[in-house]
């Protein structure tokens, strides 16, 4: 999972205090060292926001 599949995650939010976007989940130290070394492939958060592949999953 590389930082534009994070852009396309549920989870992904616009933070108007640190004016950027966060991920929203609660991380743990080793998630958050995943998260920012950009080693998360298997982000067990990771929602999608594309409503097709979700329409596609449950056909």
């Amino acid at each position: 999972m590389s930082a534009d599949i994070c852009e396309e995650c549920n989870n992904y939010m616009y933070d108007d205090e640190e004016e950027c976007y966060v991920c929203d989940m609660n991380l743990d130290e080793d998630d958050m060292y995943k998260f920012l070394t950009g080693n998360n492939k298997d982000c067990p958060y990771y929602q999608s926001n594309n409503e097709y592949e979700v329409v596609k999953h449950q056909m």
